[in-house]
């Protein structure tokens, strides 16, 4: 989804705090690069320990490290510019009865954006699965970024545009889109639900 741009909240900072934010800069980085951009979270008893022995709250400490955890999501947004031409896909899947369609792909000169379309006969689902809201990400492989962009959904259907970086081919053949289900976002808690489609 697009971020709104963040505005500086105000003109005061205090000039001697400068080489202690850029210790904590050097850290971030020795951080990410010791998990490999795979931090975790650290338990709350360790956190209410830091907190306790630094004079810090700890609810201050528990959303610094959710940020952390999610860094991902924080990654500069790639805004699609310069359309180029529609790339119809027009290929389903039938599972769990669901029909998963990719559409579609329009071609922009930085990026590409994959459309999925989701079809359930809500009188067929429970009450419970109608009301659990999901997240479905798409991967490429390396080499290609992927987030999602645009979601909607009504009763049983649902539509998602999905930017990917850099811009697919036109010819799509050898090219596998996977998408999968999560529970959070930001692939956290797999469902284990998975739709592939693989191109030739």
């Amino acid at each position: 989804m697009r971020r709104l741009p963040m505005e500086r909240p105000t003109d005061h900072y205090d000039a001697r705090l400068f080489k202690i934010d850029e210790q904590l800069c050097a850290l971030l980085q020795e951080r990410r690069e010791i998990s490999n951009h795979n931090p975790g979270y650290p338990p709350f008893k360790s956190i209410e320990c830091w907190a306790d022995r630094y004079h810090l709250y700890p609810d201050l400490l528990k959303s610094l490290f959710g940020i952390l955890m999610n860094e991902e999501e924080y990654l500069p947004v790639i805004e699609p510019s310069d359309f180029r031409k529609y790339v119809p896909v027009l290929r389903h899947v039938e599972q769990d009865n669901q029909v998963y369609t990719l559409t579609g792909i329009r071609q922009y000169e930085n990026a590409s954006v994959v459309n999925l379309s989701i079809h359930g006969d809500y009188r067929e689902r429970d009450y419970e699965a109608q009301r659990k809201h999901t997240h479905i990400e798409l991967e490429l492989g390396e080499g290609f970024r992927c987030h999602i962009d645009q979601g909607t959904s009504t009763g049983g259907d649902a539509a998602y545009g999905f930017v990917v970086s850099p811009a697919l081919p036109d010819d799509l053949a050898g090219i596998t889109f996977v998408f999968s289900e999560y529970e959070r976002p930001l692939r956290r808690k797999p469902t284990g639900m998975e739709i592939v489609f693989r191109m030739e």
